[in-house]
């Protein structure tokens, strides 16, 4: 990819998902081009792209009789049907009985017709068969600023959770040459190749999100991206060369600006989910957080991928919500998941706890 500030060209070779069935490339096509900017409004009417516009938000609510997976299932149809779920509150009653709050926007924007939200409501209750009660969607209404109220941790274990698991930027620097090696990831920063960019030479492990990640760190850092090549897997590994500046058109020549965009950068790469299983009171809860887009967007499919590793571990869920919590420097995204205790998966052994992190970290990773 490659842009010179005013148009941007990119090229990505991409196959389809090992898991998926089949891929609706026109519908991609389409979602691709609704969130490019306009570029008949946006540089000669000098005015918002009406495609920029924030979606609308609805609420579904959908009440079924509890089983092993049902969550994940529901997810699952609704991501097929090119949805993206904003928030989640999942509660189970003592009867059996479970009330999905799915809070989502639609990727094809056809949510407020009414053909579109029979055939979503139709598709639920028929994936999800002789468990479903009911199925209704909605605008979102006040209800939703409760559900969206920033979460509340206990301080040891939001300490545990958000903690870098990187040394200090003070022990970084002593570290960092012309190249940083560490668990697997390497970033080699180069001023002499260009006489306009930085080259940052990125080498590390293969993993889902990789390149959003990159991105994600460099967008709220400021940093422009004027030209960019990225190799394909080889042994579960991925080049990067990376041609940058900041806003002000320069290069990236202060070393403690180099020293600090690189840990940022390999903190993101090594670590960008947390995972952790606590206890919350008599009951066993499943932590997983992401860093917020300064923009305040999410990490995508996050929910979709915890609820499969769940299903594939058997584990039952009792009730789901996901909230926002601040550190010092930046926002998080978090998910909470109490978890129901099974005999086939004693919650309260470490080594149950362990696999639940492993599995749960590999599956959002794509390892």
């Amino acid at each position: 990819f490659s842009t010179d500030g005013r148009w941007c060209y990119i090229v990505l070779w991409v196959v389809p998902d090992a898991s998926s069935d089949k891929v609706d490339w026109e519908s991609l096509k389409n979602r691709l081009l609704s969130v490019c900017p306009s570029i008949l409004v946006s540089y000669y009417f000098n005015q918002p792209s009406s495609n920029s516009s924030k979606p609308s938000l609805y609420l579904l609510k959908y009440c079924c009789v509890d089983r092993k997976g049902l969550l994940h299932d529901a997810t699952k149809v609704l991501t097929e049907l090119e949805f993206t779920i904003q928030r989640v509150k999942v509660m189970t009653t003592p009867d059996g009985r479970v009330l999905d709050l799915f809070f989502i926007t639609d990727g094809l924007e056809l949510l407020h017709t009414k053909q579109r939200r029979e055939e979503t409501c139709e598709h639920m209750i028929a994936v999800l068969g002789e468990y479903s009660i009911s199925c209704e969607i909605q605008l979102a209404g006040p209800e939703y600023e409760s559900l969206q109220a920033f979460t509340s941790l206990p301080p040891a274990v939001a300490e545990e959770l958000f903690g870098s698991e990187l040394p200090d930027k003070e022990d970084f620097s002593r570290v960092l040459s012309t190249e940083v090696t560490q668990n697997k990831a390497s970033i080699t920063v180069d001023n002499l190749l260009s006489p306009a960019h930085t080259l940052l030479q990125i080498k590390c492990a293969d993993q889902k999100g990789l390149f959003y990640d990159i991105l994600r760190t460099s967008k709220d850092l400021n940093i422009q991206i004027a030209y960019g090549r990225i190799s394909s897997s080889v042994k579960g590994y991925r080049n990067m060369d990376l041609f940058i500046r900041q806003t002000d058109g320069k290069k990236v020549v202060d070393p403690k600006q180099q020293t600090a965009l690189c840990f940022h950068l390999k903190e993101e790469m090594l670590h960008p989910l947390r995972v952790m299983v606590t206890n919350r009171g008599p009951d066993t809860e499943l932590l997983v957080a992401n860093p917020v887009e300064l923009c305040g967007k999410g990490r995508p499919r996050v929910f979709y991928d915890v609820t499969l590793a769940l299903k594939a571990l058997g584990i039952c869920i009792f009730s789901a919500e996901i909230g926002r919590h601040s550190t010092s420097h930046r926002q998080w995204e978090v998910y909470r998941f109490l978890l129901d205790e099974s005999l086939e998966f004693p919650l309260a052994s470490s080594q149950a706890r362990n696999r639940i992190v492993e599995k749960v970290k590999k599956t959002l990773m794509g390892w």
